[in-house]
């Protein structure tokens, strides 16, 4: 569990630091994963396919519910989500944070309780909120001024719903601009600068039927850095204070989000979990002093740093070109199944798997199969200089964000997920055939 604890870079003398822990690499080429050859594993489920660590995710839950023993840890389902996700999530002890109605329905038709559930969304459907209701979920975080009336008008006179307000902390944070959503210049939560959360805030305390349990905020995605954090605790504190100075009323909860940065390549930076939990908790703890409240209890979001480290893509390479001083190793996925890299810019680190090259290592761009000058999962990235059509690629740090955010783009079908665990490997969600892409087209 390497990336969800240290706090500068990744390496290690094997070459695997960015791989799950259970990862080994017998002979060169051999490398299995959960005690499963991943050779093996396209063999039997064919490429291009996810494969889910069920022992590093189990892991990584039980390292966020130590390190913060007096927090609610919310798995934020966003980053990925299917059954077998869900039932680990439930038996670590884990919350679930979803945003919208369908990944709350299978969360809960799994089995998971629903008030350990909680609704995000800036904007949420009316079947979200109804499903949400039905569904007895634990909170709903309100985004906007208009969903407060909404809401109260769904749950009814003598209903009774926990709701929570997303505010916006004015606090810069994340990887890329993209994935920033702590800053007022983006769609999500209600501004602190300009009242719009106060002002919010005093709507839902007129509401009897909604009780405010608490604020939220998130910061962005992919922090690498501490200090955000506490930024953002000192100022919803502050309007905690604020609130109850002016309402009487002393807020319970604080949902701090997510975001919690991890590497995906060797030598990059991560968030050390361990002194942001000490550090956050210390400075949860001075500013509730300093402003006379009792201290809330704390709420966490993580998704990519859960599952992230856990997943591994693989892909055949189907073509290698020489084009000029480039050379393009072509593989049977791509930006389908993987639209991060055309996004965000993300890297990966793709490696030979299934044969011992003794080539040298050359310079190559990993592209994908799609018509899209944009299809490039890994770009500038070394191989043996010997790649070639039938090998066998294999992508660490696959977990989150991959299949979550796949499209039908070519109609390729979406790869399916299998999990290993001590030696063998089952499917969780199986792949997108021909068929279910025809059965959904109904007209003529």
């Amino acid at each position: 569990m390497t990336t969800v604890h240290e706090s500068a870079v990744s390496t290690t003398g094997d070459g695997l630091s960015v791989w799950p822990a259970s990862a080994t690499e017998a002979h060169q080429g051999e490398l299995a994963v959960g005690g499963v050859p991943l050779a093996e594993i396209a063999d039997r489920f064919g490429t291009p396919a996810y494969v889910l660590d069920e022992g590093e995710v189990r892991e990584r839950c039980r390292t966020y519910r130590h390190a913060f023993p007096d927090a609610d840890v919310l798995y934020a389902a966003k980053a990925f989500l299917c059954r077998g996700m869900a039932h680990w999530v439930e038996e670590e002890g884990l919350g679930l944070d979803v945003c919208s109605a369908g990944e709350l329905e299978l969360a809960v038709t799994t089995g998971f309780p629903p008030e350990r559930i909680v609704l995000h969304g800036n904007a949420k459907s009316p079947q979200d909120l109804e499903s949400a209701l039905r569904l007895g979920v634990g909170r709903i975080v309100i985004d906007s001024p208009s969903e407060i009336a909404r809401l109260a008008a769904a749950v009814g006179p003598g209903g009774h719903q926990k709701v929570m307000v997303r505010v916006v902390p004015a606090i810069s944070a994340g990887g890329h601009e993209k994935i920033r959503t702590g800053t007022d210049d983006q769609k999500f939560g209600l501004s602190m600068a300009d009242g719009y959360a106060q002002h919010a805030i005093t709507r839902i305390l007129d509401q009897s039927q909604l009780e405010l349990t608490g604020l939220h905020c998130h910061l962005g995605s992919q922090i690498t850095s501490v200090k955000p954090y506490l930024l953002a605790v000192r100022r919803m504190v502050g309007l905690m204070a604020r609130l109850r100075e002016q309402h009487g009323v002393v807020l319970p909860e604080l949902d701090l989000g997510g975001g919690h940065g991890i590497a995906y390549r060797p030598g990059e930076q991560a968030l050390d979990l361990t002194a942001l939990a000490r550090r956050v908790r210390g400075e949860l703890a001075d500013a509730c002093a300093a402003a006379g409240l009792a201290v809330p209890r704390l709420m966490i979001e993580p998704g990519r740093a859960v599952v992230g480290p856990a997943g591994v893509a693989l892909y055949h390479v189907l073509a290698v070109k020489r084009t000029g001083d480039h050379v393009y190793v072509a593989v049977d996925g791509g930006m389908s199944d993987n639209p991060r890299p055309a996004l965000y810019g993300v890297r990966y680190a793709p490696r030979l798997i299934g044969r011992h090259s003794a080539a040298e290592r050359t310079a190559v761009t990993v592209v994908g199969r799609h018509c899209e000058a944009g299809d490039v999962l890994a770009a500038d990235v070394e191989l043996p200089a010997d790649v070639r059509p039938g090998d066998l690629l294999a992508v660490p740090v696959a977990g989150a964000y991959h299949l979550s955010m796949a499209s039908g783009y070519n109609m390729v079908g979406r790869p399916p997920v299998i999990a290993v665990h001590g030696g063998h490997a089952r499917l969780l969600v199986r792949r997108e055939s021909l068929d279910d892409i025809r059965s959904r087209d109904v007209g003529l």
